[in-house]
């Protein structure tokens, strides 16, 4: 490795080092970390994805975001392959089936998911999204495993802006500490109010899909002429500069997805830039921040 290279690399650890998201009880982390959507179910990846992630743990991105729904625990099965031998150098986050996420079954949901990782505890262990269980029920759910040491906080994901309100005003509801929801460049609307909300309780959020999941949203995230200038400003490309967009504030986390080292590389390298108020003016002319209350998107 030349010295260029070894300075570029000490560059991206010492950003994501110095540019966290606290949650609630004090813990900071990277404001990047690493999705595994899809991850896990094509055999001729495997080796790829492994190396994708072990590459992004030595890099900083030490969170690592999964759920028993994914490819119907295939993902948290790499995942734990991936961090064979690293468990101390990883922040483990898992998410549980809403249909789990009663008192009956969210014990053996949360074990299972444990054995697929090949550890005994998780640092983050989420509602994926809400479903008929009643949330006091899921609470002390996650209560009893956080008591039992089974993991360390729990959260939620997909959760509106109501929902967070019915949720902090729930018996040890306060105890949440991330909302997990879609957002990047061209999915603002939790700008309005739920976003606010959050600021206001000092709880953080994580974006999923933060490049955008694909179709026409992300060809204009790569095609842009304003975001196509402002990389050429910073000589990195179009979508760092989205991720480099979705980090901006110290509360957001970003866990964009990468398959391929040089992906995993650039995801990396987005915590270097800090883009200007200039360059954040150019941006909201064309994508607007929301002027009033748009539905939660998810996919």
């Amino acid at each position: 490795m030349s010295v260029q290279d070894e300075n570029k690399l000490t560059k991206i650890k010492n950003s994501l080092e110095s540019r966290v998201v606290t949650l609630p009880d004090g813990t900071s982390m990277p404001r990047i970390g690493q999705g595994t959507w899809y991850m896990g179910e094509n055999p001729q990846m495997r080796e790829r994805e492994i190396k994708a992630l072990q590459l992004g743990i030595e890099l900083g991105m030490k969170l690592i975001d999964t759920a028993e729904m994914y490819g119907d625990g295939d993902s948290e099965r790499l995942v734990g392959e991936a961090i064979k031998g690293r468990r101390d150098d990883v922040f483990l986050v898992s998410k549980v089936y809403p249909h789990h996420a009663g008192l009956d079954m969210i014990a053996k949901a949360c074990e299972n998911s444990l054995k697929r990782l090949g550890t005994d505890l998780l640092d983050l262990y989420l509602l994926h999204w809400r479903g008929r269980v009643s949330l006091a029920e899921t609470i002390e759910g996650m209560e009893k495993l956080r008591k039992e040491g089974k993991i360390v906080r729990w959260g939620v994901s997909n959760f509106d802006s109501d929902d967070m309100k019915e949720l902090w005003n729930t018996t040890n509801g306060k105890n949440c500490m991330i909302n997990q929801v879609l957002y990047h460049l061209g999915s603002r609307g939790i700008e309005y109010d739920l976003l606010p909300w959050q600021r206001e309780h000092h709880m953080p959020i994580m974006a999923y899909s933060p490049l955008a999941q694909g179709g026409s949203l992300r060809r204009q995230l790569l095609t842009d002429p304003t975001i196509l200038e402002i990389a050429e400003k910073y000589a990195v490309q179009p979508l760092q500069i989205a991720l480099a967009w979705t980090i901006r504030s110290n509360n957001c986390l970003a866990i964009p997805k990468a398959v391929q080292e040089e992906h995993v590389l650039a995801n990396a390298e987005a915590a270097i830039i800090e883009l200007t108020k200039e360059d954040l003016n150019r941006l909201d002319e064309v994508f607007p921040q929301p002027t009033r209350k748009m539905p939660l998107d998810i996919l």
